[in-house]
């Protein structure tokens, strides 16, 4: 594996006018992980996944495979590959011409790959995509996925408008039968949940500010959700300093960060708190902060 990291960022710095939409990013992408974005609309996703795809110019430094995206676009696009939601696929397209367009658009997209994960399947190459359900869709955007030999590949909200059956497939076939250690995916979404089994970093971005970049291990040991019944335990858990409270069903529901789980243990239920409640947390701390200042 590559000791290089396969996208660098320093004081990564947007503006749009006069409006600063990133503020100053650092951040390293090491070769052969799987990396979830996520932030709300607005907050410099969109952006950031720009400019490291080479579609925008920012202040600061940025490189990918080494090279300057911006600069070197062509070139990088030989080894990366980014794929948005399956509605971005062109429905007016048969199979067949769909794949023989990608054979143009991307060097390293193979049609004998696509048609292998097709196999099977009742999705024909005559077939107008158009005229697919749901289901076939998601099986053809996979299958367009992992027809790409990219050393990243970045998918923006891949399974957008997708059954859960579907979106839960179409992510344990891209781990299991995609990844290696050759390979980074960077995938954003809103359903943090669902990917959050094959996360191996996170990354929490709000108003243009990476407030988190860790490893999922650090996320489980830094961060601890307790659960208390009784008013007594929940002045107690206070004192400990929770970054986020919330009443839940006649249970407040408390949210710590580094705050040792033996200290907690005694005061109710104790455990690792889900992706989308410490995004929430983390996203309410932040806005609570900034209106007690």
């Amino acid at each position: 594996m590559s000791e290089s990291p396969i996208v660098s960022a320093r004081g990564l710095r947007k503006k749009f006018g006069k409006t600063e939409i990133l503020h100053g990013l650092d951040f390293d992408i090491p070769a052969g992980r799987i990396y979830g974005l996520v932030g709300h609309n607005g907050a410099g996703k969109t952006t950031t996944l720009n400019a490291l795809l080479g579609l925008t110019q920012c202040e600061g430094k940025i490189e990918v495979l080494g090279l300057d995206p911006f600069e070197n676009r062509a070139q990088l696009m030989n080894n990366v590959a980014f794929i948005s939601d399956v509605a971005s696929l062109p429905r007016f397209l048969r199979v067949r011409e769909l794949f023989a367009l990608l054979s143009n658009i991307h060097p390293n997209f193979s049609q004998d790959k696509a048609r292998d994960f097709l196999s099977g399947t009742d999705i024909k190459p005559e077939a107008k995509i158009k005229n697919l359900s749901k289901g076939m869709i998601a099986q053809l955007h996979l299958a367009v996925v992992m027809a790409i030999d990219a050393k990243l590949l970045v998918l923006d909200e891949p399974t957008l408008g997708l059954d859960i059956t579907y979106r839960k497939r179409f992510y344990r076939r891209l781990l299991e039968d995609y990844m290696t250690e050759e390979r980074t995916l960077l995938i954003t979404t809103h359903q943090v949940d669902e990917i959050e089994f094959m996360l191996s970093d996170i990354m929490f971005i709000r108003d243009g500010e990476m407030i988190v970049h860790m490893q999922m291990e650090t996320v489980n040991e830094k961060y601890a959700q307790l659960v208390v019944s009784d008013p007594e335990s929940l002045d107690k858990a206070k004192m400990l300093g929770p970054v986020f409270t919330e009443s839940r069903f006649g249970q407040t529901v408390l949210i710590f960060d580094s705050v040792p789980r033996g200290k907690l243990a005694p005061l109710g239920q104790v455990s690792t708190p889900s992706l989308s409640d410490l995004f929430v947390a983390l996203m309410q701390r932040e806005t609570f902060n900034a209106g007690a200042a």
